[in-house]
């Protein structure tokens, strides 16, 4: 049987594994594919660099153009992220008909569209399950197994980064900047943690989760995206008295007349009884929710060398297989055209907390304020502390303009002496 040829771009913490994975379990992967995979080359930034892998000296190479180009090449793997040069290296493999498996999830929610238009261009083949929440079989199945159906939200937790951050805070009581330490001391945080604490890491996930779930094209610049900087073990403490847990959120979800999608990243409280909930330390899960196929949950490892490279290797077999059968895996699927709605009109509800005076007529004035802008006080709970309150008041569910509109109006108010905490909740309608 005649090999397929892989070039590897990057020989980082997945590369290697990959390279790992594709040695231990040779006979098997030429046994489910039906053709052996050879590695024909390894694309690097430095030769002479120490490498814990077994790779012949000889593969690897600095030139990744040359590799991408050469004509015994059928499958080009991209493990080495950012935009450039892996955009014109994905581009120039797609466009000479070869096969693309790739992790890059900047570079799929910047600019997916150019990846589809060469692979259509060259009859070449696009896989990235490894794009979003690492070993968790998420993407096809809805991509593929759910094509049958009618997706209405998926709600997931996308970046293990944060969630390790605010699960320490929720159990140990610990400072975001404690628990940061923790993560970087561990390596579930680099040493500069700006994607995942800002949210831009779970934004890009959410562009490439909306887009197959709502067959519309949804770039990361459409992802309305909050970190977690600003979450207080205060915060945290209130959220856990009220029987919630706070947590990073990636939620893409239908408009209620299904004309458009609202997709957003930021943090907010869940009730404990919900299954993201329960969402330790360093893993993934995503919630998603069809017409008929009810609601599913995808829990797992999403990050890490190894859990990964699993993900990339059960591409490179997909597309092994659809090279020798002469087929090619699903193109973009973007016939709906659903518009990206603003923040402003994304339905949700709002915990806030709010430091007043402790006299007569305070809930009165707070209450018209809301009522003002049609937001619904759903639960309220006072604090007194000497001449000192604490109100802690949940909404019914309201537009994320009118709760910001209430924001700001609380602000003013004479009675509020400071808006101690708001946060969105989710999960529990």
């Amino acid at each position: 049987m005649k090999p397929l040829k892989v070039a590897l771009l990057g020989c980082g913490v997945v590369g290697t594994q990959v390279i790992r994975l594709m040695h231990e379990q040779a006979a098997d992967l030429t046994a489910r594919i039906g053709a052996p995979l050879e590695l024909a080359g390894v694309a690097v930034r430095r030769l002479g660099r120490k490498r814990d892998i077994d790779v012949d000296p000889e593969l690897f190479t600095t030139d990744a153009e040359s590799l991408v180009a050469r004509d015994d090449v059928d499958i080009v793997v991209e493990v080495i992220g950012g935009i450039e040069p892996a955009r014109t290296l994905i581009v120039s493999a797609l466009s000479r008909g070869k096969a693309v498996v790739t992790a890059n999830k900047a570079l799929l929610a910047e600019d997916g569209a150019a990846l589809y238009e060469a692979a259509r261009a060259g009859n070449g083949d696009l896989y990235f399950e490894a794009s979003v929440a690492g070993a968790i079989p998420l993407l096809r199945p809805l991509r593929e197994s759910l094509a049958g159906d009618h997706v209405k939200r998926v709600l997931g937790i996308v970046n293990g980064t944060t969630n390790y951050i605010l699960d320490k805070m929720d159990t140990t009581g610990a400072s975001f900047t404690d628990a940061l330490e923790e993560a970087q001391t561990l390596g579930y945080a680099e040493a500069d943690p700006t994607a995942d604490v800002e949210g831009f890491d779970a934004a890009a996930k959410a562009a490439i989760l909306a887009g197959l779930a709502f067959h519309s094209r949804v770039t990361a610049a459409d992802v309305h995206r909050e970190g977690i900087t600003e979450i207080t073990a205060t915060d945290v403490a209130s959220a856990k008295a009220m029987g919630y847990v706070i947590k990073l959120l990636a939620i893409c979800a239908r408009s209620e007349d299904g004309r458009s999608v609202g997709v957003r990243v930021h943090p907010a409280m869940i009730p404990r009884s919900h299954p993201l909930a329960g969402v330790r330390e360093a893993y993934n899960a995503v919630f998603v929710e069809a017409e008929s196929a009810g609601q599913l949950m995808f829990y797992g490892k999403g990050a890490g060398g190894a859990p990964t490279a699993s993900a990339v290797l059960g591409d490179l077999v997909a597309v092994a297989r659809n090279r020798l059968a002469g087929t090619r895996g699903p193109d973009e699927s973007t016939y709906a055209d659903l518009a990206v709605h603003p923040m402003g009109e994304t339905v949700t509800r709002c915990h806030v907390a709010l430091d007043v005076a402790d006299k007569p007529g305070v809930l009165a004035r707070v209450a018209e304020l809301f009522a003002k802008h049609d937001v619904s006080i759903q639960t309220v709970r006072q604090e007194g502390h000497g001449d000192d309150a604490q109100l802690v008041i949940v909404t019914h569910r309201a537009t994320d303009a009118a709760l910001s509109a209430t924001m700001e109006g609380l602000r003013e108010l004479d009675i509020v002496r400071a808006v101690a905490g708001v946060m969105r909740v989710e999960g529990d309608d």
